[in-house]
């Protein structure tokens, strides 16, 4: 059976030492934040997550959701128990507005709990993180009778949240959505249409479930430009707050998964529905964008938590299964074979996780910090740096994330050979959990687009140009010490390589918007392979630093060799990515139709 064991010594590591996140101490919430409070925090949240909803990962995969006759989906067993637990612990307010019940915590902490909580069950960390991503688009665009309404229920974790774009015709071009809304004179509307791959859209964790739903009222414009939000209960709220009749929505089906079964993904049927308009008539997307750049650092995170459990357990593996000797003479000459940890190709791969998950973490901590500071900054120019950090970053951790995330899954399971195939040992379902990450909240090939065709060029580059300013200055501030040189060498290298990448595109893309759409991909990667450097720069300038005032030695020696391993096996493919780039578009694009 698998098992999992939350990194919280690492993130103490990248939080106190490498991000100092002390000095972030003038930003609500941060300064109740102490490390005493932090290092408890992570404690409970990683004894909840290993204790309470790992145990359920198999048997929720193995039972799934259930839809009943009536509708009704129940969950598998132990789900609701674990939930109410999560609930309990304060776990989906803990970021959340003190207004409305919320702890008011940094959203880093917040974080990293989904972390944590993917790791140890996907598809039940799920269920509070759309409730989050529901809770963020109502605090920003509701009004505040809604906030009211719904925040505190939510927060509490008693009423759950979704998201509701995906029709059957439509995924990406949501301009193409049918679901309409018809005013019923006093304020609300009756919303009607089919919603496809809705998760959590019905389940028996909660009483009641937010539906946000988009939808074109009567009349609208053709086109994105006509799509407003509705919050859709699943049961009406009386003026009081307590429960009313049903609302006509429904699960129609759950759909049939590769993976996170223990998850509800809901045909649902909106007949008639009351909703009510969130924000402004005909702009929904701008609402809900909200909470689908909420999701898309979630999902990131889920790609590096199935990489994480996927690497533990392939670790532990290879220290226990004897099979052959070491290619420079026996290890263990009492034991029939040496443990395959010996043979250096098990080490490649597991290296390989490794150093992608210390970076991806770093990563997702450094952007989880800059959404702090521009949701809570007093100054304008930094939370408007902060901002442009985060629009630059976020389709970057979707799209990396979530692609190395599940590559590393499947180089996990390779260490178990036939036995990872075997359903028994859970790698197979790190494999399969993990892959619906790469497609949902917008599958990765449209991630590179909008980083490609909307991030790299907004504000003239500002965004963009601030990312090169900030690596550009960490290597020149340590390009004399010679104890970085092995990791600021290959950084300056391959970010030299994506401001290539980056003029090619202005040269070649404007005039021939192919050549950005067949580059955009591993522009994407070579982005990310950039970032994920940088930090294993940073992580190595306080490996070294602590390693010389008398730190952990052990542990900092082997933060600094995953780092060295990056940087000589990892990062030299930012150089392909940049060939693959400049072929332009000529070849991808010459192939009629009909020889495909």
């Amino acid at each position: 059976m698998p098992s999992y064991k939350a990194p919280v010594e690492n993130v103490r590591f990248l939080l106190e030492d490498v991000f100092g996140i002390e000095r972030y101490n003038n930003l609500p919430g941060f300064a109740e934040a102490s490390p005493d409070l932090i290092a408890a925090i992570l404690q409970e949240g990683a004894k909840l997550c290993e204790e309470v909803l790992q145990p359920l990962n198999r048997t929720g995969d193995l039972e799934g959701c259930t839809r009943h006759d009536d509708g009704r989906v129940t969950t598998p067993k132990g789900f609701k128990a674990a939930y109410d637990a999560f609930a309990e612990g304060g776990w989906i307010g803990l970021a959340a507005d003190p207004d409305y019940g919320g702890q008011g915590l940094p959203y880093t902490l917040a974080a990293v709990m989904n972390e944590f909580a993917s790791a140890a069950n996907m598809a039940l960390a799920m269920y509070p993180g759309l409730t989050m991503g529901a809770i963020a688009a109502l605090m920003t665009h509701g009004t505040e009778e809604q906030k009211k309404t719904y925040l505190p229920k939510m927060i509490a974790g008693a009423w759950s949240g979704t998201m509701n774009l995906t029709e059957p015709h439509c995924g990406t071009d949501l301009g193409l959505i049918k679901t309409k809304a018809v005013p019923n004179g006093d304020g609300s509307y009756a919303i009607t249409g089919t919603k496809i791959f809705i998760s959590a859209g019905e389940h028996d964790l909660t009483e009641n479930i937010v539906h946000l739903v988009l939808a074109r009222i009567e009349g609208a414009p053709e086109g994105t430009k006509g799509i407003s939000l509705f919050v859709v209960p699943k049961r009406l709220v009386k003026g009081d707050g307590s429960l009313g009749a049903a609302n006509g929505v429904s699960c129609g089906s759950l759909e049939h998964k590769m993976g996170i079964h223990g998850n509800a993904t809901c045909v649902m049927n909106y007949d008639g529905a009351r909703g009510w308009l969130v924000g402004t008539e005909n702009k929904g997307l701008n609402a809900m964008f909200v909470m689908m750049n909420e999701a898309r650092l979630g999902v990131a995170i889920q790609g590096l938590a199935q990489s994480e459990v996927a690497y533990q357990n392939a670790v532990a593996y290879a220290r226990e299964r004897l099979q052959g000797r070491s290619l420079t003479g026996a290890k263990d000459p009492d034991k029939p074979a040496d443990p395959i940890l010996v043979h250096p190709d098990v080490r490649r791969n597991l290296l390989s996780i490794r150093a992608f998950n210390e970076a991806a973490r770093a990563l997702v901590l450094w952007t989880a910090l800059k959404s702090d500071v521009a949701h809570r900054s007093g100054d304008a120019a930094e939370k408007q740096a902060a901002d442009d950090q985060l629009g630059l970053l976020t389709p970057v951790l979707k799209g990396v994330l979530t692609d190395v995330g599940f590559d590393n899954a499947v180089k996990a399971q390779q260490m178990f050979g036939g036995h990872g195939y075997i359903a028994e040992w859970g790698m197979e379902q790190f494999v399969r959990d993990a892959r619906i990450a790469m497609i949902y909240e917008g599958a990765n090939g449209i991630q590179a687009l909008d980083l490609v065709g909307r991030k790299l060029p907004r504000d003239g580059g500002r965004a963009v140009m601030a990312f090169f300013n900030e690596v550009g200055g960490f290597v020149k501030q340590h390009a004399g010490d010679e104890a970085m040189a092995p990791y600021v060498k290959p950084l300056e290298a391959a970010l030299g390589h994506l401001q290539q990448a980056t003029m090619w595109f202005m040269n070649n893309a404007m005039a021939k918007p192919d050549n950005a759409g067949a580059g955009s991909y591993d522009y994407m990667h070579l982005f990310g392979l950039v970032a994920l450097g940088y930090m294993w720069a940073q992580i190595a300038r306080t490996a070294l630093a602590k390693k010389a005032n008398g730190g952990d030695a052990a542990d900092m020696e082997a933060k600094l060799l995953a780092g060295r391993f990056f940087m000589e096996r990892t990062m030299p493919e930012s150089a392909v990515h940049l060939a693959r780039i400049s072929s332009g578009a000529d070849t991808v694009m010459a192939m009629p139709a009909e020889m495909f």
